[in-house]
């Protein structure tokens, strides 16, 4: 894989016009960019086949969840973005809609998102949900495998325990990813670019740390090369 396409760089602003300045100021040092709710609504989708056709990659992050036959279908239109990456919950029935939906293209990958990285384990309590937070994990990385789903969003402390057991049947894509130093925001189960890399990620989302840094170039590029040193070893 191409060392910044690794990085994938959340676009979580409120307009397209802040999205394509925050692209800009990025410059080479982005390939791979996240457009989500906040820009969904407001000419996201329009900005994914933009970014599509200038040969960059989109990660579309929007967690589709409802029944099998609507999920599908919502994925059979997404193809049509140019997409690489789609996030669906990981759940059988979704999971099973979103890989018939996808059908035979070869360029959208879908990802079944597992825990978000804003939960711990007092945020599952309190939905009702008493199971340990890696063994649900592992759970729902397993209905994704067996669904054939392509890889898991999920937080790199429990990204060596899917590695160990699905091996590079699933991709891992991390957020709640934040450099040293950095304010973990809303995030709670939150590693540094290096810690992720080390513990079997293969993409990490990253989004305030660079759109909202002073040189978000430098920031981009300060994150590419300590990705590339946990990947030295």
């Amino acid at each position: 894989m191409n060392l910044k396409d690794r990085l994938i760089i959340a676009l979580d602003l409120p307009s397209t016009e802040e999205a394509e300045k925050a692209i800009n100021a990025i410059g080479d040092a982005g390939t791979f960019y996240k457009i989500g709710y906040q820009l969904m609504p407001v000419g996201g989708l329009d900005l994914a086949r933009k970014l599509s056709s200038q040969g960059k990659k989109v990660f579309l992050d929007f967690k589709f969840h409802d029944i099998g036959a609507t999920v599908e279908r919502g994925v059979k239109s997404v193809c049509e973005l140019g997409g690489d990456f789609l996030t669906v919950h990981a759940e059988p029935d979704v999971l099973k809609g979103a890989v018939d939906g996808k059908g035979d293209d070869t360029r959208l990958k879908i990802l079944g998102v597992t825990v978000l990285t804003s939960l711990n384990q007092d945020s599952l309590s309190r939905a009702g949900i008493e199971m340990n937070i890696e063994d649900l994990v592992l759970k729902r990385a397993e209905f994704a495998a067996e669904a054939g789903a392509d890889g898991v969003v999920a937080s790199a402390k429990e990204a060596a325990a899917i590695k160990s057991r699905f091996g590079d049947a699933l991709a891992i894509v991390t957020p709640g990813v934040r450099p040293k130093g950095a304010s973990a925001d809303d995030q709670k189960r939150v590693v540094t670019p290096a810690d992720a890399i080390t513990a079997g990620a293969d993409n990490l989302v990253v989004g305030r740390p660079i759109i909202a840094a002073d040189d978000p170039k430098s920031a981009a590029e300060n994150i590419l090369r300590e990705i590339e040193r946990a990947l030295n070893g």
